[in-house]
């Protein structure tokens, strides 16, 4: 049996005590890095775009604009997800380090004790990044072969203390039920899945999963899909295989969405083990979060961390968390695609 990669050297190329040891410069210097890749990590002002004559201010650990009809002060995170953060930056790189080596996420609580922060900044935290990967997902439409699926959650009803008080939860309205549909387009070497889409629906319905494909399957390409008759329109514009889970788990020609119920079982254990109550509100987050991990499932920690600074340094400030815990919040949930 082939050694999982989470085994190998390869999937180690950073460790928690080498973190440790990067004294302030040497973190400001790779966030530089990252952040201002495309100027040899020299500043950039963002607002006016202005990179030949920056100055530094610092007694401030910032950095002002030298054109006159600008002369914006700003910091290295500001424009950013991090922006008007209150963590120092070492800080900032090891809460990033806890999230991409946890497997399954990482909790706010957890995060909290590993970090000796509070419950409230540790959340807030972690859905900046999830907002920073929700941002950068995936904008092409996929091709090939993919597989669609869909999982529920949000559907357990604890049972009343009396046997004679008990209902047949499977009859009890759930509200807040949800299925999370996966798009995975796959890799055409046989290496799995190396693109995922995510979409949050109340019911696994005919018409908003047409849409949704239509939407982000280019026409033409090669669909595995189970029995539910919800993805029997598409077999109109795509060439759709389907793969009876009450008789096999992959069909005599290769048909199969075994990556797809790879996800599902990601979500599941994650919503079991880590999350253990998500808002609906805030679903499409988690959702997606799960989604990335299983495309970087053979990056190293090292990628993923460069990967996630990355992308939380080239995401806009998010209107919907700053002030979270001051009342400033998400209004509605984000259905459909």
């Amino acid at each position: 049996m082939a050694q999982h990669f989470l085994l190998s050297s390869a999937s180690k190329t950073i460790s928690l005590p080498q973190l440790y040891e990067l004294e302030h410069e040497d973190v400001e210097l790779l966030i530089k890095q990252v952040r201002w890749k495309d100027n040899g990590g020299n500043p950039v002002c963002p607002k006016c775009g202005n990179c030949e004559k920056i100055f530094s201010i610092y007694t401030r650990k910032q950095f002002r604009c030298g054109d006159k009809q600008c002369n914006h002060t700003f910091s290295i995170t500001s424009g950013t997800i991090f922006h008007s953060h209150k963590k120092d930056l070492k800080s900032l790189l090891i809460s990033m380090f806890f999230y991409v080596t946890s497997a399954k996420s990482l909790s706010a609580i957890q995060l909290s004790r590993l970090m000796g922060t509070t419950y409230k900044a540790s959340w807030v935290f972690l859905q900046k990044a999830r907002v920073a990967l929700e941002e950068h997902n995936w904008k092409e439409k996929f091709s090939g072969v993919c597989q669609i699926d869909g999982v529920y959650v949000k559907y357990y009803v604890r049972p009343e203390n009396k046997i004679y008080n008990r209902k047949d939860r499977r009859k009890v309205y759930k509200p807040n039920k949800r299925v999370v549909i996966s798009i995975r387009q796959l890799d055409p070497f046989g290496k799995g899945a190396i693109k995922t889409k995510v979409f949050i629906l109340k019911s696994e319905n005919a018409e908003e999963i047409k849409n949704i494909v239509h939407k982000h399957v280019w026409y033409g390409s090669e669909i595995h899909a189970d029995e539910n008759t919800a993805y029997d329109d598409l077999a109109a514009l795509y060439k759709l295989k389907r793969v009876n889970h009450k008789i096999e788990y992959m069909g005599d020609n290769g048909e199969n969405n075994n990556q797809c119920e790879s996800f599902n079982a990601r979500l599941r254990r994650a919503f079991t083990g880590q999350f253990h109550h998500v808002s609906t509100k805030y679903l499409s987050l988690y959702a997606n979060e799960i989604a990335y991990r299983e495309d970087m499932r053979r990056a190293s920690n090292g990628e993923m961390l460069n990967d996630l600074l990355y992308k939380c340094l080239s995401a806009n400030a998010s209107s919907e968390l700053t002030g979270y815990w001051q009342g400033n919040k998400r209004v509605a949930e984000r259905l459909g695609g």
